[in-house]
């Protein structure tokens, strides 16, 4: 997958100020007001979001990095980071649409060159582009579980895409990416994610 060293805002007291009204460390001074961790990812990110002009990088970003302040940590030690999720409708059936996952000559067409792939659970694949991981749940026209080892971006993150049948003709992929470390990882994620899908939609669509 071709992924830009996308340009992001730098996540600072200035910036964070300028953009929301209050620095860093205010916003966690009133995100402790509101019970702190245990009022849940879910909740702080919406009272950051209604109160800061709505500005979902923002409202994220400060919650995650709130969390890293705090010391929370999964199970591996690490924080739970960011997520990014990526849709595409298709106009192409089901099955149509997950074999362009599960054969290595499609997956060159769209995600990246020269891929070796044992799509099976467990299995594992990789490109060119230093795209890999491995599969740890395949269920067909469902959903694909797979970890995320490229070892220039965010390795040992996770990501699952699901399937739909959204009737006509058409298909519905959702891609949901997490455990991200950094938000410039994560914005270089979404780009690279949305362009592969756009890819994957052409390649379908038109053939090309």
């Amino acid at each position: 997958m071709k992924i830009a060293k996308t340009q992001t805002t730098e996540f600072n007291d200035a910036n964070c100020q300028a953009k929301t009204g209050k620095t860093l460390q205010q916003w966690h001074v009133e995100l402790d007001k509101l019970g702190g961790l245990d009022a849940g990812r879910r909740e702080l990110v919406s009272h950051v979001y209604e109160t800061a002009g709505k500005d979902a990088w923002w409202s994220t970003s400060i919650v995650v990095e709130y969390e890293r302040a705090k010391g929370q940590k999964e199970k591996d030690g690490r924080p739970t980071g960011y997520a990014i999720c990526s849709t595409k409708t298709i106009t192409a059936t089901l099955d149509v649409v997950f074999a362009a996952f599960a054969d290595a000559q499609q997956l060159d067409r769209w995600l990246g060159a020269k891929t070796k792939l044992d799509f099976v659970d467990g299995g594992t694949f990789s490109n060119a582009d230093g795209d890999k991981g491995s599969f740890k749940k395949i269920r067909a026209n469902k959903d694909i579980k797979f970890s995320w080892e490229r070892a220039d971006l965010a390795p040992g993150t996770a990501v699952e895409v699901l399937f739909a049948d959204k009737g006509k003709g058409k298909s519905g992929i959702t891609l949901n990416h997490s455990r991200i470390q950094s938000r410039a990882e994560a914005d270089r994620l979404r780009e690279g994610w949305s362009a592969a899908l756009e890819a994957l939609k052409t390649l379908l669509e038109k053939g090309a």
